[in-house]
């Protein structure tokens, strides 16, 4: 190392100082580091710097700074639309990829969507008007190269359960018009948490609760097709499985068509033995994806030359062609029903954009690319805006679309486009050709696409990593499967919740021992060779210290300390004279976080044991001295880390290595 980068390096020490260690001037640790304190910052810069990293983490005014004016307005509009910016380099190679993943989606999503509208209690029509101008928006808004847009099974459960509630469906225009309602608000809500940066908001669901929720999900909607599977007319309103299980075996007698049956089950068949073919060879990945479209087609011909339909096989009867017609002067802006749109919309806009990020970031960490999760709420939130104005119901990203999407090899969102356009040709030319569409084929389809949600293998994976997070997962899924759908999802939230609050009224602490032959301190209980100190207890806490936890905190390590002096006096051992709080897991502490340890140091001075504190972190060491606790334990007291504690306390301990 040269003497030049060795001053470099010692100007980098600069704020550790060492002092003498008492009673120690010779062997291999002379010396003690005092803690350095960290320059004071005034309250403003505090919390701007709090604020900045809570909402602005990922700087996005940075490409704007030192910027000309007409440079600024390009940069917002490449903000804006993404599509601008990576159209530059598109190419010809691109298309080719993007063309054949687009027509395959579309395959995919035609079925899909009218079978998802009749899910919603909608005309199959608005299915179709969801993945015409959705993804249009989307492709030039959003992040995500994969994503495929359009409606989906839990969101179109969700909004038919919600709105059934408040309007039978049978009152159609009225129905229609909640749906548009609830779709407006759910894009103003998914547009505020971007625009505001309250996207971290999402992350509060954990993953298993979204696991357990989207299985129980899933569970419902397939119970939810026995309706069109079996052929059953009078079937319940309501989604838990007790009902539905009454509902079907009481119609078991004479509610049952078994034309109906022979063509559901065989068709439910293909699909699952070709979504089956697809997942074993990836090669093979378009025969799953076009299985639901060549059902859709033979099962209609073959209803329109057996006459099917006047044997009780139900069939869509009528798709109403064209484009989309526009909707604004149909949305609720006032009356009784507005209150109602936006308590379903703020509900089915959280969800379909947790699932469309969780969609996103999985694509994108296959592919290695980052994906702006603020952007995405603003596309998302500005298409389903867009969509209330074009007779659309709430779009969100496909898991199962958006993974052919990806093995049919898109390159960009313009996959989206070409679905899109094919989605215009269909509506323009041949929506009246699915007049003949057995009911039964739609609903077969939308259990073979749901199926995958049921996560068997992740519910294995949580009860194997975190029991409390399988408690979260399974509450989620029991509240879907025998409650309803959204109270599901408030289970899901709260057990999320309860988690998180769990963790932090009740961290966890940790008696540390010395490793042998080293100056490392580790958990006793991982460690089983660590060996306590003689005469000192070192207590570890694994967590910030705040309101919430700090006179837990207080409690938990004096009830280690009286464990320990139980112990040692039953063995006759040496009192405990020192007491070492472990801080590096300590992130930041409060107000009451310092009174906790003001009334700890009290109690321990009255069974005459000094305390000290090792490694405190910036913040930590900060407001240690801000609240002059450090002037009243003694400054001396505050440690760089347990080794060097130990130096000060036991010499000969330190020694031994």
């Amino acid at each position: 190392m040269s003497e030049h980068t060795t001053d470099e390096h010692k100007m980098k020490e600069a704020d550790i100082t060492s002092t003498p260690s008492p009673g120690r001037h010779s062997g291999r640790f002379p010396y003690v580091h005092k803690v350095g304190k960290p320059p004071k910052q005034n309250l403003l810069t505090e919390l701007s710097n709090s604020f900045k990293e809570t909402f602005f983490s990922d700087d996005p005014l940075h490409p704007f700074k030192d910027q000309p004016r007409s440079r600024k307005f390009i940069l917002g509009l490449e903000a804006l639309f993404p599509i601008i910016s990576w159209s530059k380099d598109y190419s010809f190679a691109k298309f080719q990829g993007d063309l054949i993943a687009g027509l395959t989606i579309a395959s995919l999503c035609i079925p899909q969507d009218i079978a998802y509208a009749k899910l919603a209690n909608l005309p199959p029509q608005n299915g179709l008007y969801t993945s015409f101008v959705p993804p249009l928006i989307y492709a030039s808004m959003g992040s995500s190269r994969d994503i495929a847009i359009g409606p989906v099974a839990v969101v179109s459960l969700l909004i038919g359960r919600m709105l059934q509630d408040v309007i039978d469906p049978k009152n159609e225009v009225a129905y229609v018009r909640l749906a548009f309602t609830a779709t407006f608000f759910a894009g103003i809500t998914q547009m505020i948490l971007g625009i505001f940066r309250l996207g971290f908001l999402i992350d509060f669901i954990s993953h298993a609760a979204i696991v357990g929720f989207m299985g129980g999900s899933a569970i419902t909607i397939s119970l939810q097709q026995l309706k069109f599977l079996l052929g059953i007319e009078k079937f319940t309103r309501k989604t838990d499985i007790v009902s539905v299980m009454r509902s079907v075996f009481n119609a078991a007698h004479h509610g049952w068509n078994w034309q109906t049956i022979a063509i559901g089950l065989s068709y439910l068949a293909f699909l699952l033995i070709s979504k089956h073919i697809g997942k074993r060879n990836r090669k093979f990945f378009w025969v799953s994806a076009i299985a639901p479209l060549f059902s859709v087609v033979t099962s209609t011909l073959l209803v329109y030359v057996t006459h099917a339909e006047d044997h009780g096989v139900q069939i869509v009867k009528h798709i109403k062609k064209g484009i989309n017609p526009p909707s604004a002067g149909e949305i609720y802006f006032s009356g009784e029903y507005v209150s109602h749109g936006f308590k379903i919309g703020v509900v089915a806009g959280m969800v379909a954009l947790t699932e469309a990020i969780a969609i996103g970031r999985t694509f994108a960490a296959v592919k290695d690319y980052q994906l702006d999760g603020n952007k995405e709420m603003v596309a998302l939130g500005t298409m389903n805006l867009v969509g209330s104005l074009t007779s659309c119901y709430v779009a969100t990203g496909s898991f199962s679309r958006s993974a052919v999407n990806y093995m049919a090899g898109c390159q960009t969102a313009v996959s989206n486009i070409v679905m899109s356009c094919v989605v215009l040709l269909t509506l323009q030319l041949i929506t009246p050709l699915f007049k003949y569409t057995p009911l039964a084929i739609l609903a077969s389809i939308i259990i073979s696409a749901v199926v995958g949600l049921v996560d068997v293998s992740a519910a294995k994976l949580i009860w194997k990593i975190d029991k409390f997070d399988f408690i979260a997962c399974m509450g989620a899924f029991f509240g879907v499967v025998f409650i309803t759908v959204e109270k599901g999802l408030l289970i899901a939230v709260s057990l999320s919740f309860a988690k998180i609050l769990l963790h932090v009224t009740r961290p966890r602490t940790a008696i540390l021992g010395k490793l042998p032959r080293t100056t490392v301190y580790r958990n006793i209980e991982q460690y089983p060779d660590a060996t306590k100190v003689p005469g000192i207890l070192i207590i570890r806490v694994d967590s910030a210290i705040y309101f919430s936890n700090s006179n837990y905190i207080k409690e938990r390590i004096l009830r280690w300390l009286t464990e320990e002096e139980e112990q040692l006096k039953g063995k006759h051992l040496p009192r405990i004279n020192y007491l070492i709080v472990e801080m590096s897991p300590v992130t930041d502490i409060d107000t009451s976080g310092i009174h906790a340890f003001e009334e700890l140091y009290r109690s321990l001075q009255k069974r005459e044991i000094q305390l000290a504190l090792a490694n405190p972190g910036t913040v930590v060491i900060e407001k240690l001295h801000s609240s002059k606790f450090a002037d009243m334990i003694g400054e001396n007291m505050i440690f760089l880390s347990v080794a060097d504690a130990l130096l000060t306390f036991s010499p000969k301990t330190t020694e031994e290595v």
